[in-house]
């Protein structure tokens, strides 16, 4: 088995954090030796620990992700992570080996490591190759001052409530503070479809749809103009 590669994640979001630990412990050859929340977090742990990778958002208060990126060592390699599109060149300029926008998907995420393997090895063993099977059919979510396990299958619908989704289940539904986009990213991406900004839909629920919605038991969830074609094109495979 190939080495170890040791990595921080650096991000004041802690829900940011959580999501890219999850995705990475799926992942034999990654190592997360430290979660830090800003930089001088970081510092710390770079100056007593191991650390080939460096996943870094950019939004960071104090010292932002770009400043600090100057100062790492060539050796230990960065993988920009960030809501904003407009800070990629920046990125770039900086040799950075990828950069990653949120909310980030376990396949954006492998593709970016083997961009990084492939930087770093002369025969570089790909992730893929290495990656664990998808084992969970659950998470957690935050709620009423308690970690609430949900499973997928349980999962109707997610509704964007700004900083926070409602998320429908079976038998009740559950809010957590968190936005769509990163509870998105926790999902298995061929079981839900995104129909609109404010709603995310399980698949194997929909019980009908027209061009303008889909139903779901008693609820009608809209689907907007920009979402439609992916919606329409999914669906119809499955008619």
């Amino acid at each position: 088995m190939p080495d170890k590669i040791h990595c921080i994640i650096v991000d004041d979001e802690r829900v940011a954090r959580e999501i890219l630990e999850q995705h990475l412990s799926k992942i034999n050859r990654m190592e997360v030796v430290a979660s830090c929340k800003n930089v001088p977090e970081a510092f710390d742990v770079m100056n007593r620990k191991k650390v080939d990778l460096i996943f870094l958002d950019i939004n960071l208060p104090e010292v932002s992700g770009l400043s600090f990126a100057r100062t790492i060592h060539q050796q230990v390699k960065v993988i920009f992570t960030t809501a904003y599109r407009e800070y990629a060149v920046d990125g770039f300029n900086l040799q950075a080996v990828d950069y990653l926008l949120k909310p980030i998907s376990l396949e954006r995420l492998i593709q970016a490591i083997n961009k990084f393997l492939n930087e770093k090895e002369t025969t570089a063993v790909r992730i893929q190759e290495v990656i664990e099977p998808e084992k969970n059919d659950y998470i957690f979510v935050r709620a009423d001052r308690k970690m609430v396990k949900i499973n997928f299958s349980d999962i109707l619908f997610v509704e964007s409530l700004s900083d926070y989704v409602k998320i429908h289940l079976k038998e009740k539904h559950i809010v957590t503070r968190e936005t769509i986009g990163s509870f998105e990213a926790r999902l298995p991406q061929k079981d839900f479809i995104r129909t609109h900004r404010s709603y995310l839909v399980a698949i194997s629920h929909i019980d009908a749809f027209t061009h303008e919605d889909l139903h779901i038991g008693p609820h009608e969830i809209p689907v907007s103009r920009s979402y439609k074609k992916g919606v329409l094109e999914l669906l119809e495979q499955k008619s």
